[in-house]
């Protein structure tokens, strides 16, 4: 790869990217807008429409096809894809010209990617060819059709505008060779300049092994982590549409709340096992063992720093946020399990089996308590494998929430104790309370229906003191 001058590595996710004709003036518009790659994801909602939603699971034109076999509902729903792309780049693209341009090759990756479909399903109409031996390859082409979409709209907007721009499609569109993530950022990149123009990368990249294989939606930030640390890249950007907050402004209020400013990747992970991802972990670890610092800004104000994400300590310690998600608790009792190995063990390899994430977990002589982030009927489907493996044990599921309290350093704060007495004060009652010996967070593990309560009550306690005391001084 051509030797790079200092850059930065900016993603932009799909909801922002559809408010793209905001930013041009702002933050693609800077005073020197060069020195920078973007990875951009799908327009807002466009991925979902693709595979399936990412919170409902309602399929999109591959969970159709995959279970279609004769029928042609995908096929609509492909049509409804093209649709949404057009609508999509309608609102961000004001020149006639380039909304044809654009409207065309929504055209040529549609019915191209329509016209592979087709051929796959004939093919597999005959018995010597699996349909689901090929499911993995078909996802992996649909995704990239967003990316690609979103890529060159951008470009198109921004040369538009006057800033020299270029899109760089990493999706391997009717691509022969393969190659491994590296070889297909390096030969996407060989002859861009980054300090005459601004490349604008897909989020997907095809490669060999297949991105989706091991991070399925977060493949678009393993690409810009990977980007970012082998171009040397002096800083990495995430733009959203709100700052990292201490909360969820919706829940805490928007005057409560403050901006982190800074803190560390061990915050962003356990931000991460929480469902609110800073960043992909496997792209946090990427970064950091690039020695890469991570900024999460707020796309809509480019002259605020956001907050950075490094190694280093904090300066005092400080409870940074209060997030929760809902879990499953899923309890495994079993009187004979004192002094037996292996009971553990066949838990992890039954949850594994079934891909059901753990957020958390107790254990005393008898009884292992996993908190995991999964749909009821999967949480079911495990409870049955542990019902044939252990019959004489007593098995349950309860709808719980993990609320924590996380920041780098925790020590001096009392954090459980001052926790425990502002939940006692609302009237909550905990089911049960952690803290691990690396003192970055305390979580609170509370009934479903109160976790909002608990997430204001220990903003109330733990951050919005701190943060008033902060003001006073300055």
């Amino acid at each position: 790869m051509k030797d790079f001058p200092t850059h930065t590595v900016e993603k932009i996710g799909g909801t922002t990217i559809s408010r793209a004709d905001e930013l041009v003036d702002t933050l693609f518009g800077r005073k020197n807008p060069y020195g920078r790659i973007y990875v951009v994801s799908a327009f807002g909602g466009i991925t979902d429409l693709l595979l399936e939603h990412k919170k409902s699971g309602t399929p999109g034109v591959y969970g159709l096809f995959a279970n279609a076999d004769n029928d042609l509902g995908w096929a609509q729903a492909l049509s409804r894809v093209a649709q949404a792309m057009c609508k999509a780049h309608g609102r961000v693209l004001a020149d006639p010209g380039d909304r044809r341009a654009a409207d065309q090759f929504v055209r040529d990756r549609i019915e191209g990617a329509r016209s592979c479909l087709i051929d796959l399903q004939r093919l597999c109409s005959y018995g010597h060819f699996r349909l689901s031996s090929h499911m993995l390859t078909i996802r992996e082409l649909l995704s990239g059709l967003g990316e690609a979409h979103s890529a060159h709209v951008i470009a198109l907007m921004l040369n538009r505008a006057g800033i020299a721009a270029r899109a760089v499609d990493l999706t391997g569109w009717r691509d022969e060779e393969e190659h491994t993530l590296e070889e297909r950022i390096t030969l996407g990149l060989e002859d861009v300049d980054v300090t005459r123009e601004i490349a604008i990368v897909t989020g997907y990249a095809q490669c060999r092994g297949g991105l989706m294989r091991e991070y399925d939606r977060g493949y678009s930030e393993v690409t810009f982590s990977r980007l970012a640390a082998l171009t040397g890249a002096a800083e990495a950007v995430i733009h959203k549409e709100f700052h990292l907050s201490s909360a969820d402004p919706k829940l805490v209020g928007f005057d409560a709340v403050q901006k982190i400013g800074r803190t560390n990747y061990d915050v962003a992970d356990q931000l991460s096992n929480l469902g609110m991802e800073a960043i992909h972990p496997r792209a946090a670890k990427t970064l950091r063992r690039a020695g890469i610092p991570l900024r999460v800004a707020n796309a809509f104000e480019p002259d605020d720093p956001g907050t950075l994400i490094d190694d280093a300590p904090a300066e005092a310690p400080r409870v940074e946020m209060i997030t929760g998600l809902g879990v499953y608790a899923l309890e495994v009792f079993e009187q004979d399990m004192v002094g037996v190995k292996g009971y553990d063990a066949t838990v992890l390899e039954v949850l594994t089996r079934h891909k059901v994430r753990i957020v958390s977990k107790t254990s005393n002589a008898n009884t292992i308590t996993h908190y995991v982030d999964a749909p009821l009927k999967l949480v079911r489907r495990v409870e049955q494998d542990l019902r044939r493996e252990y019959p004489s044990a007593d098995l349950s599921a309860r709808n719980l929430a993990v609320v924590a309290a996380i920041g780098r350093d925790l020590s001096g704060l009392r954090v459980m104790l001052r926790g425990l007495s502002a939940l006692d004060a609302a009237g909550i009652e905990p089911v049960a309370v952690q803290q691990t010996t690396r003192n970055v967070d305390v979580q609170f593990v509370v009934p479903k229906d109160r976790m909002v309560e608990t997430i204001q009550a220990l903003h109330a306690e733990l951050v919005q003191p701190a943060q008033a005391e902060t003001l006073c001084a300055a």
